[in-house]
């Protein structure tokens, strides 16, 4: 008899945004706007990216808050157009 599997959840698993469904990481956010790591530690210092916290020595961040960077981003950008 086999033993039941636990439901872990699928750490590639997306919200509908298309962000991962668990706290993202500098690495992923520098991935996400493609830009240098020590980048998002620069936006992090200015408080001009997107917001993060810390877990420990840990910097995460929740992927709702990256997205309504994100969606501001865009609305600031579109109305200096």
């Amino acid at each position: 008899m086999s033993r039941p599997r636990s439901a872990q959840p699928d750490p590639r698993a997306t919200l509908r945004s298309g962000l991962p469904d668990r706290y993202l990481t500098p690495d992923d956010i520098a991935e996400m706007f493609e830009v240098p790591k020590e980048t998002v530690y620069q936006w992090r210092k200015k408080r001009t990216g997107p917001p993060g916290f810390r877990i420990g020595k840990h910097i995460r961040y929740d992927p709702a808050d990256v997205r309504a960077y994100v969606t501001e981003r865009r609305r600031q950008d579109a109305e200096a157009a």
